[in-house]
């Protein structure tokens, strides 16, 4: 993720819809919580495939991985209230 976090997803992720906001997704994300100037990142995506065929007595399994480097700019808002 840049911050030297790795996160592995079980599945495709919850899908984000409106109502959901700023809420953290429930099944796979990840929260900066500090400032970078540019991170660097890489999304992995690894399928697992298995296949058979029973007139041939024939089975096996293939196995796909995708990496997809990325550059992200993480800023972040402080807001502080001052009385009157």
């Amino acid at each position: 993720m840049g911050d030297g976090t790795t996160v592995t997803c079980a599945g495709p992720g919850t899908p984000y819809t409106h109502d959901r906001g700023k809420s953290m997704s429930p099944d796979c994300g990840h929260r900066y919580t500090r400032v970078s100037d540019v991170g660097k990142g890489k999304g992995t995506s690894a399928w697992t495939v298995g296949w058979e065929v029973p007139v041939l007595g024939d089975s096996g399994t293939l196995t796909e991985t995708r990496e997809t480097p990325f550059t992200v700019r993480v800023v972040e808002v402080q807001v502080v209230n001052v009385a009157p």
